[in-house]
């Protein structure tokens, strides 16, 4: 398929073609064209493509310039220039393949290689690259690459995106339904479908769904549903609306009368998060609940598209309750975490996609994210196998971790896909914990008392005084402080005195 490349998929190309043997790391945010890149790049030997689902397996094979084998379900590759395999498939088929059979392997959706069945894959491969692409920024979340790639290369997130005009920008609207997806188990990292589709195929949601639909969404609407019931079931209560399935033959027909603004809404089942061309999408609608940050960004990447008349891009998150499950909405997006908003102020998180960083820091600066900081802290830490050394970080749903000391602020800004930050130069995250205890213990001995837990736990579970309740009082007047331990009311106090 001849493709006329755009200036940073060159670019990308140029710098892929020049680099040492080894692995990295390309960022491209969903909708700069990921897939067209990496097929594009210049070939010294055999391929091998990796690729987690259907859609991803067979989506490249039109970009590329010479044969393509396919290693998936009945499907099986024949010593062809280019190999495009599902993970699930080839790696029972490790054994029809000799160590050094590829030149280069690409990882779509790169942020999955953390996974065993990834690195069993790559551990029995020997390239002279490997290259993972991902659209989906981890900084807020629990995954780290730094043991399958050695460095980004490349990095073009959605801000880049939209303030260079390739793609539209987005305005955030959060509509809670009253679902309850909080029993719902989860399968693979993500909620279980058949259990999601019985907690919100009701009547009384879906109607809730199409009310949100008439109030909030503007002009062509793409509406992603949990099932091929559930999406059938909702276009019946919106005039017009026509539901997409597996089964829908002529979608091509419906996607450009869709297009034309005959029809006014679409409701889809898992049909449209990516690889299909749709020129017209002025609102998404999420009423699939999800916690896997890709498929997210895929469904809103149907709507980023640049369209003539198309002010922006509309995201509706339907949200309802999720017990402590993390469920994906626009801030998943810029790789801003919510969990350190309390809950019951995380529906004002609306505007456009770019103010809600400042709005999130705002809601998340509260007494509730204050005492729970040590937990979030503590639980982050032992996912990522840090040690803080007991320093009393503040951890920002931005990632960065802040320490407030009397005239004194310290900042480590948030790791990347890599576990690396920056300080006066790039370095793991680890090091930089490491080095700011080392500040802290030369400098700030005085002040230790705000700054190591170990002094603060040893007294901390007593009740506060009444000195400390007192001071709590005069910034919330109208704040409980009956139950509040020492420990929580120095988080509090700790806090505002050391803003």
């Amino acid at each position: 398929m001849e493709l006329k490349l755009r200036d940073y998929q060159q670019e990308v190309l140029n710098i892929i073609d020049n680099l040492e043997p080894g692995a990295y790391l390309i960022q491209m945010a969903t909708g700069l064209g990921k897939t067209a890149t990496f097929t594009n790049i210049k070939r010294k030997g055999r391929v091998l493509v990796l690729a987690h689902r259907e859609e991803l397996v067979t989506q490249p094979i039109k970009y590329y310039d010479c044969p393509v084998g396919i290693e998936m379900a009945n499907h099986k590759s024949n010593g062809e220039n280019v190999v495009i395999a599902s993970v699930q498939s080839i790696i029972h088929r490790l054994d029809k393949f000799k160590p050094d059979d590829f030149d280069m392997i690409i990882i779509d959706e790169a942020h999955h290689a953390a996974a065993t069945s990834y690195k069993k894959i790559i551990n029995y491969f020997n390239p002279r690259l490997l290259l993972g692409f991902t659209a989906t920024p981890n900084r807020g979340d629990g995954v780290r690459l730094d043991d399958v790639f050695q460095k980004i290369i490349y990095q073009k997130d959605l801000k880049w995106a939209i303030q260079n005009h390739y793609l539209t920008d987005i305005h955030c609207l959060r509509v809670n339904i009253g679902y309850d997806i909080s029993k719902v188990a989860r399968k693979m990292g993500d909620f279980a479908v058949g259990e999601l589709e019985e907690a919100l195929n009701s009547d009384v949601l879906n109607g809730a769904i199409a009310e949100a639909y008439k109030k909030y969404a503007k002009g062509q609407t793409l509406i992603f549903a949990t099932s091929v019931e559930h999406a059938q079931n909702i276009a019946k209560l919106i005039p017009g609306a026509i539901a997409i399935t597996a089964e829908t033959n002529n979608r091509a027909e419906l996607i450009q009368k869709f297009t034309n603004r005959e029809i006014p809404c679409l409701v889809n089942c898992m049909i449209f998060t990516e690889g299909t061309d749709m020129p017209l999408v002025e609102t998404v609608m999420i009423a699939r609940p999800t916690s896997n940050s890709s498929l997210y960004t895929q469904m809103v990447g149907r709507g980023l598209r640049l369209y003539p008349g198309k002010d922006k891009l509309t995201l509706i998150d339907l949200v309802g309750t999720t017990g402590k499950a993390n469920l994906c909405t626009a801030p998943t997006l810029i790789g801003i975490d919510l969990n350190s908003v309390p809950k019951a102020q995380q529906d004002d998180i609306e505007g456009d996609l770019f103010d809600l960083p400042d709005l999130i820091a705002q809601k998340a600066d509260c007494i509730e994210s204050w005492i729970r900081n040590i937990e979030i802290v503590d639980l982050w830490a032992k996912e990522q196998q840090y040690n803080l050394h007991n320093v009393n970080w503040f951890k920002m749903p931005n990632g960065d971790f802040i320490l407030q000391l009397k005239g004194k602020k310290i900042r480590i800004p948030a790791q990347n896909e890599l576990g690396e930050t920056i300080l006066d130069r790039p370095m793991k995250m680890q090091e930089a914990f490491d080095i700011a205890y080392q500040y802290l213990c030369e400098n700030f001995e005085e002040q230790r008392y705000l700054w190591d837990l170990s002094i603060v736990k040893k007294w901390g579970k007593a009740p506060a005084s009444e000195k400390q309740k007192a001071q709590v009082k005069r910034f919330f007047r109208n704040y409980d402080t009956s139950e509040l331990t020492k420990l929580e009311a120095s988080q509090i106090l700790n806090r505002l005195f050391c803003r």
